[in-house]
């Protein structure tokens, strides 16, 4: 069991880096707290068109989730720029998020409808609301593992 676990948590942090990119995450990621190591050394803006490309968001879905505008997200990733360190871990967050929850709903296009129902356990707001505010994100990942083990939600 623990290893079925373990092998799970692997393929999931591999998943992550296959999302952004291995050419910008250049280690492995064994857990959330590596997401702010790599964030401190610098990424290039090139993974938020591999984030947005992955889970088919336009340039507005995204700009809106990290609660920036689009034109700003176009500077940075045509300059390359590196990216700010709480702007990475954000952008790690939300890939881990958007990776659970496909894994849980069984599909992308569903998962992505449930992010934008009122949710009751979420007051009746609708989880992607949360997801640009502090804390919003964890929230939300609660609820989708509520549902994973079969918890009303």
């Amino acid at each position: 069991m623990i290893e079925s676990n373990i092998e799970h948590t692997t393929k999931h942090y591999a998943k992550v880096v296959e999302v952004l990119g291995k050419k910008n995450i250049r280690r492995d990621i064994e857990s959330p707290f590596d997401y702010i190591q790599i964030a401190s050394q610098g990424i290039s803006a090139d993974v938020i068109k591999n984030f947005s490309k992955f889970f088919d968001l336009n340039r507005e879905v995204t700009s809106s989730l990290f609660d920036i505008s689009a034109p700003t997200i176009y500077r940075w990733t045509k300059s390359n720029k590196k990216l700010e360190r709480n702007f990475t871990v954000k952008l790690f967050e939300l890939t881990d998020l958007f990776i659970y929850g496909e894994d849980v709903f069984a599909d992308k296009e569903i998962f992505f409808k449930w992010l934008k129902l009122p949710n009751t356990a979420l007051g009746g707001m609708e989880p992607i609301e949360l997801l640009e505010i502090p804390g919003g994100i964890s929230k939300v990942k609660d609820i989708i593992g509520r549902i994973e083990h079969g918890v009303y939600s």
